[in-house]
């Protein structure tokens, strides 16, 4: 029987090989967020956390334990505005794009 890497392994070599990659992954975390869907939305965060700056490089820039970050993405978290948009700040400067919200009619 063939050796499988796990999901969390192959997602962080593709982000780490795939620019293009990586930014999907943050809109379409920010894109579950701002559609209602939190629930997905934190758990494509912690993905993108996961396959790029880490838990603890964001705990260091953040202020926050790296436990407490995990805790705020994880399947429960409740994390409060504060904090959730502080994560995509350090986020979106980790991947050096700029965020756009367009409004759409119909």
């Amino acid at each position: 029987m063939a050796l499988t890497r796990s999901f969390k392994e192959t997602v962080r070599a593709r982000a780490q090989r795939d620019p293009a990659f990586r930014r999907a992954l943050l809109k379409e975390a920010l894109e579950h967020l701002m559609a209602g869907d939190v629930t997905t939305g934190r758990s494509i965060l912690g993905t993108y956390v996961n396959a790029t700056i880490g838990y603890p490089a964001l705990a260091m820039r953040s202020g926050k334990g790296p436990k407490s970050l995990l805790r705020m993405l994880g399947p429960s978290g409740n994390p409060t505005a504060d904090n959730l948009f502080d994560i995509i700040r350090i986020l979106k400067d980790h991947e050096r794009v700029q965020l756009e919200i367009k409004l759409k009619t119909g």
